[in-house]
């Protein structure tokens, strides 16, 4: 049965579509079979991969709109990761959310169709703490909280926690929080070092190493529709999505 991880922080920019894109084909490169789901409504998870949404007959939006099941959408991509994509219309799916008896458990639902097809499910959260990542949140064994080591990130994960706490008392009372990933993280400045220690200290969270190294080759790699481990399989954080994936999968 898949473990599914939410990886999620409702804070923009902190990395969490090429954490889940890297951490995905690293876990595929250990031998796990993965699935990436897209739960923003932006779409930049499919982006990324080289799919265009725009394309697409169906996406994981018409799997809560009921018109679809998650096997119809899912993308097989032979050697590497699965994905059941997005397109802006998810941003509909919200809305026809909110006047439905039992919303939060629509993916929770849906991915019963297909957890013994695959190890390793991750979940890309769109930057918002709103209907769609409680969908999430609840479907899932696990949160990863990808942060950016700076101030306003280190209060967007002390208010995600204080959602996770809610979706366990409410729709998820077996949520864990596997623990952070600081991304972008430049090693010369003291501020990133002290929202590590803050981190850590004040929200109790686990940090998994290592810390994801800021470079444009990250940034380079959604433009080829590919991963950084791809476009730049021996750069710096290519290695360190490597071995964040090792750590990860023993935490499991």
């Amino acid at each position: 049965m898949a473990t599914i991880i939410a990886v999620a922080n409702q804070k923009g920019g902190v990395a969490k579509t090429t954490t889940v894109h890297s951490l995905a084909e690293a876990l595929s490169d250990l031998g796990k079979r993965v699935l990436m789901v897209d739960l923003d409504p932006q779409a930049c998870l499919t982006y990324a991969t080289g799919t265009d949404p725009e394309s697409l007959r169906s996406t994981i939006h018409d799997v809560f709109m009921g018109r679809a099941s998650i096997s119809d959408v899912i993308i097989r991509r032979g050697d590497a990761p699965d994905l059941a994509p997005s397109s802006i219309d998810l941003a509909g799916s919200e809305i026809h959310l909110l006047t439905k008896t039992g919303r939060e458990f629509v993916l929770k639902r849906a991915m019963k169709d297909i957890s013994d097809d695959y190890d390793i499910v991750l979940v890309d959260c769109g930057p918002s703490l709103g209907i769609l990542t409680v969908n999430a949140l609840t479907a899932a064994d696990t949160v990863l909280i990808p942060f950016q080591a700076e101030t306003l990130s280190d209060r967007g994960v002390g208010q995600l926690l204080e959602t996770i706490g809610d979706v366990q008392g409410y729709t998820n009372e077996d949520l864990s929080v596997l623990g952070g990933v600081a991304t972008m993280f430049d090693t010369r400045t003291r501020l990133g070092k002290k929202v590590l220690a803050d981190v850590r200290e004040i929200h109790g969270l686990n940090v998994i190493e290592p810390p994801i190294p800021r470079s444009v080759r990250v940034a380079e790699a959604p433009g080829e529709g590919i991963s950084v481990l791809t476009h730049a399989k021996h750069s710096r954080p290519a290695e360190a999505y490597r071995e964040l994936a090792t750590n990860l999968v023993e935490l499991l």
